[in-house]
């Protein structure tokens, strides 16, 4: 077995030769961080990719690099019934006046921050996610530029040429605060452009929210303490404390969203939020919020085998009779190996009649489905491959498929890290239930087990230095990534959330089959976080006013949330396909799926504005069949009618497990439950 290149951590899998599609990481990442693992899925991805000058969105401001500046917007809404997006205008753009050639380079980056070094112009720049201010350290004594798109339409300082306010003739307000007096020029023959003599020191610039003075008061007092680099730390379960590096005097002021807001304990946190301090996001308003760390507590999530309910007694029979069907049809040898994505969903479906057997009493299907399931799984762990397998790519710092290596579009992008919690949360499962009803089999499978979840959920890079951190969930927005190495003017996308959930969520159950209750602790915590962020930003609720009316009329649910953008479009099929929007959003169908959709009026908006679609000519009884799982909720006898009827199930879903779900809901008000966030 071959070890990595400090020789302290075995690679678990076999090692690639160089990737014939991945991108070079040394382009711009400094030196020092390019020997281990580095992000795939990260907030400023953009800036590491291909030219690096893509905008990314670090709240409240679209942030765009080239070689010799970069610029900042304080975007602007396009809103339709279809997608929201903001609009990247360069409201400022930063440079130095000395002649410089090359490219920026990230030196340092965290959960919470990045910083970007332009090296030819002397420039460093702190990026923090949230913060109102764009901090640059000018390194050396260096003439700057600064020019807008705009007309300057007023340029003034204070005495001491430490403050400086600039207004643009479309109605915005800068102001520019600076660690030591700094001359600063505004011809007015050059309308768009302000100049500076030769400065070295720190500059903070903010846009004011809008013309009340008691803004600019708030970024007054505020200007003098600024943030260099931020970390998010899950110290117990369903807990994130932020704490951010700071430099200057007084106290910090930054901004948080809305799901910050939800969960934000001001008490522990002792911090102060600024309920009148705004900025407007995609996100929804960012609120100020005073203190140097933050606590965030999530809802607690039970993670459980099985359903919370039970199967109804006079149920099980049915159950029974489809679970023998289903288990009869099982053959590994039959299995397509060709996608690493639809052979995980494949044989996750299958450990679900395990779990359901075990449910109804009916234990006798059991061992050929634990039968099945090893043949299945075996050769990926083992690395005997047909067509496919997994490898581990040492470039990056994860595991990659054999086709995706040298194909892009392969296993829809896995071999340039895209989709990685959806593709291995189907694998996780399934080692999960083989680890709970065959111990022995867990135990000869556990290095390879912990290796394929760490590649998504690795927390420690210093103790397993083959992985990058948290490589899909991002720890600021809350939710996963799932777009890899891929460059996007709307910066990453995420277009399933319960395959998110279904990752975390089978690592929590993996937790549990190997006694490991710091994993436990983890996945319930990203679990519980992920569907914190689905309600939040995916459920589009008619009485809410997260997004503009335009949008909220016409949907129920996003088809891809953006960095930048919401769209009902999907990368698998036609927006008007309401059907396929729901089903992204509820496959796989489990246990934890009751807990994203714990909101009983959304869900009779969402399946009421779904149903018109299963008329279409064409509607396919796969994805029908997860619009009728929701129905079961508060229609149970209609639905179950209706699951009866469908003629085929989604390649991960199956009759057995519709009617698991439809006889695990109850009946009538008893589904009425309270909601997740403690809505109903």
């Amino acid at each position: 077995m071959s070890t990595n290149q400090n020789n302290t951590i075995p690679y678990i899998f076999p090692q690639t030769q160089k990737s014939t599609v991945l991108p070079d990481p040394s382009t711009f990442f400094s030196p020092n961080l390019v020997s281990n693992p580095l992000p795939t899925n990260s907030f400023f991805q953009n800036f590491v990719l291909k030219n690096g000058d893509q905008p990314e969105y670090i709240h409240p401001y679209l942030i765009k690099s080239s070689n010799s500046s970069l610029s900042l917007s304080y975007p602007s809404h396009s809103v339709s019934s279809t997608v929201i997006y903001q609009v990247f205008n360069p409201d400022l753009t930063i440079t130095s006046k000395q002649h410089s050639n090359g490219k920026h380079v990230i030196s340092s980056y965290s959960d919470l921050s990045v910083t970007l070094d332009i090296p030819s112009s002397n420039l460093r720049f702190f990026l923090v996610r949230g913060s109102p201010f764009l901090t640059v350290s000018v390194t050396q004594s260096t003439p700057l530029s600064i020019t807008t798109i705009h007309a300057i339409t007023s340029f003034s300082s204070n005495d001491s040429l430490t403050k400086f306010t600039f207004q643009f003739n479309n109605g915005q307000k800068w102001l520019l605060f600076a660690s030591s007096p700094i001359k600063l020029s505004h011809d007015n023959n050059n309308p768009s452009e302000i100049t500076s003599d030769a400065f070295s020191g720190i500059i903070r610039i903010a846009l004011c929210p809008d013309s009340n003075s008691d803004k600019e008061a708030v970024l007054d007092r505020f200007s003098s303490c600024y943030p260099v680099s931020g970390n998010a730390v899950i110290k117990e379960p369903f807990c994130v404390e932020y704490d951010w590096e700071t430099k200057g005097s007084g106290d910090m002021l930054l901004l948080a969203h809305p799901l910050h807001v939800q969960l934000l304990s001001n008490k522990e946190s002792h911090v102060t939020v600024l309920d009148d301090f705004k900025y407007k996001s995609i996100d929804g308003d960012l609120v100020g919020v005073v203190g140097k760390s933050w606590l965030l507590k999530a809802n607690p999530v039970s993670v459980t085998w099985h359903s919370t309910r039970g199967v109804k007694e006079e149920c099980r029979d049915e159950i029974v009779s489809a679970l023998v069907n289903d288990v009869e049809s099982l053959n590994a040898s039959k299995i397509d190996v060709g996608s690493s994505y639809f052979y995980g969903k494949l044989i996750a479906r299958a450990a679900r009649f395990a779990l359901i057997a075990e449910e109804v009493y009916f234990y006798d299907v059991i061992p050929k489905v634990s039968m099945f399931l090893k043949e299945a799984i075996e050769p990926w762990l083992d690395s005997h491959y047909r067509t496919n397998g997994f490898l581990h790519d040492h470039q990056w710092g994860g595991i990659i498929t054999y086709k995706g290596c040298t194909d892009e579009s392969e296993d829809f992008g896995f071999g340039i890290y895209n989709d990685h919690q959806y593709h291995l949360g189907y694998f996780i499962y399934v080692i999960a239930v083989l680890a709970k009803i065959d111990p022995a089999w867990g135990r000869k499978y556990k290095a390879k087990a912990y290796s394929l979840m760490q590649d998504f959920m690795n927390l420690d890079t210093l103790s397993n230095s083959n992985y990058t951190r948290l490589r899909c969930f991002d720890l600021y927005k809350l939710h996963s990534w799932a777009a890899g190495l891929t460059v996007f003017s709307d910066g990453r996308n995420h277009e399933s959330t319960s395959q998110a959930v279904n990752a975390y969520y089978a690592a929590a159950l993996m937790g549990m089959a190997y006694g490991d209750i710091n994993l436990v602790a983890l996945g319930s915590t990203l679990t519980s976080l992920e569907i914190h962020a689905a309600q939040m930003w995916f459920h589009v609720k008619p009485d809410e006013t997260m997004y503009e009316s335009a949008f909220t009329e016409e949907n129920r649910i996003l088809g891809i949330l953006w960095a930048n953008k919401r769209d009902i479009g999907l990368w698998f099929g036609h927006p008007e396909w309401k059907e396929l929007r729901l089903g992204i959003h509820l496959l796989p169908l489990l246990p934890i799926s009751e807990e994203i959709f714990s909101n009983i009026d959304y869900v009779i908006e969402l399946v009421e504005w779904t149903l018109p679609a299963l008329k279409r000519e064409g509607a396919e009884d796969g994805w029908k069949g997860f619009v009728h799982a929701l129905q079961g909720i508060y229609d149970n006898e209609i639905a179950l009618q209706n699951i009866k009827n469908l003629k085929g199930h989604d390649d991960g879903n199956s009759l057995t497990n519709l009617l698991w779900w439809i006889h695990t809901r109850g009946d009538g008000d008893d589904n009425r439950q309270e909601g997740f966030g403690g809505s109903t």
